[in-house]
């Protein structure tokens, strides 16, 4: 099954809040006849638009061809948490790839976080500071109290700060969570706005972006030879490719996709609250919790956007409300009842270890993929990183291609069913507390 199509109509937005409330977007047309670029870009999300940008400044002649629209994919329907650091702990970066590395990759998420915020203001998109990061359990809390100081001792990051249970409960009113810290150097943004933002900045540095356009086959090149991408009525000849597909890459490019598993994810919204928006939060911050099918949300205006609930199957469940509402009302019992307005699926992917995917597909083709749900900012990054390495400009690429990234166990056939099962364990393990 080509996940493209499995749950949304052909080049459209999926109906969400975040379509609703985007800012306005061209219809780009589709690719049509042969077309000559330096680089082609695959993938409208966040790691391609900023590829696109990127290279375009830069003075590359740059073709982007997009399946949907700009932002269709995970990158116009996530939580909008721009996080701070590697999806790992800086301490367990340390123990797989040395201190000197640990930093190195901790420098570049911090680099990672205000390119996303410096783009998102030339855009003209608002970004907001603040995530809190909330403990199920006291061995939890102690944990995330220990990180915030190692990273003031250690990475001069004196951003967080611990929280007991009432300092969280005075930010987040659940009764559900012991502690935790909020990280005032992190924040949140309309995700969806901040990919259309990126669009119109690719656009205005010469980028040239199509939409509608599936890509039907990748004939690679080499150092000498250009390679040709091809869609139904159309192909680009290009010196460079930029794979920037995501979870989408299982039927285009297989053996990246052995190292990448897309997973499903679930957001829904709530009614106005009105007054009662105070029983949800207390500052204009975003929030996720420790649980491993983890909870996370933020307000906008006087709304709860509230994500929770994973699959691993091809399709979304047929009353996504209904996945959505369970947590929600776990975090928030004061909410039971209150009507949701939008509840929407997205498909975003994962790695073994969690640290995303960067690799050499062929000579002048690279990727960068499996963000596993830490990919706004370092989305945004990769882009970024592959446009300097095709541009000679930066060795960023590099650094991340070192980190050991193994593949599914099974391959490409078999990393479903078993990661079925072990998302199944670890969920159970969720309900039962342990």
């Amino acid at each position: 099954m080509n996940l493209l199509f499995a749950n949304d109509r052909p080049g459209e937005y999926p109906a969400s809040f975040y379509t609703d409330t985007r800012d306005a977007a061209p219809e780009r047309p589709a690719l049509a006849g042969d077309q000559r670029a330096d680089v082609c870009v695959i993938g409208g999300g966040y790691t391609g638009l900023s590829a696109a940008l990127h290279l375009a400044e830069a003075g590359r002649r740059v073709i982007l061809v997009e399946a949907h629209r700009a932002g269709f994919g995970a990158s116009g329907r996530n939580g909008g948490q721009i996080g701070s650091g590697q999806r790992l702990e800086v301490t367990e970066l340390e123990a797989m790839a040395g201190k000197p590395a640990a930093r190195r990759l901790w420098d570049m998420a911090e680099e990672a976080k205000e390119l996303t915020y410096d783009l998102a203001a030339r855009a003209g998109v608002p970004t907001h500071r603040g995530i809190a990061h909330a403990a199920v359990k006291a061995s939890e809390v102690r944990h995330a109290h220990e990180m915030a100081g190692y990273l003031a001792q250690h990475y001069g990051y004196d951003q967080i700060t611990p929280l007991d249970r009432a300092g969280l409960q005075a930010l987040i009113p659940s009764p559900l969570y012991l502690g935790g810290d909020i990280d005032r150097g992190a924040g949140h943004v309309h995700p969806l706005n901040l990919a259309l933002g990126m669009a119109r900045l690719a656009e205005a540095a010469g980028a040239v972006i199509h939409e509608r356009s599936v890509v039907t086959g990748i004939e690679h090149g080499t150092a000498t030879r250009p390679s040709r991408i091809t869609t139904a009525a159309g192909s680009v000849t290009a010196d460079h490719v930029v794979l920037a597909a995501n979870g989408y890459l299982d039927l285009l490019q297989p053996k990246i996709a052995a190292h990448v598993l897309p997973i499903n994810n679930y957001i829904a919204v709530t009614e106005p609250l009105g007054p009662r928006a105070a029983e949800v939060m207390t500052e204009n911050i975003a929030a996720h919790d420790t649980k491993f099918v983890v909870n996370y949300w933020r307000m906008h205006e006087d709304r709860l956007v509230f994500g929770g609930g994973e699959t691993v199957s091809y399709r979304f469940p047929r009353d996504i409300a209904a996945k959505v509402r369970k947590p929600l009302e776990q975090v928030y019992p004061q909410l039971k009842g209150v009507r949701l307005t939008h509840a929407w699926g997205g498909t975003l992917a994962i790695t073994v270890n969690r640290m995303p995917y960067f690799a050499r597909p062929a000579a002048n083709c690279l990727t960068a993929s499996g963000f596993s749900g830490h990919g706004v900012a370092l989305a945004t990054l990769s882009g970024k990183l592959m446009a300097q390495a095709i541009t000679a400009t930066g060795d960023g690429f590099d650094a991340m291609e070192a980190l050991p990234s193994p593949a599914f166990p099974g391959g490409t056939h078999l990393r479903w069913p078993m990661l079925v099962a072990g998302m199944s364990w670890f969920a159970l393990r969720d309900k039962l507390g342990i």
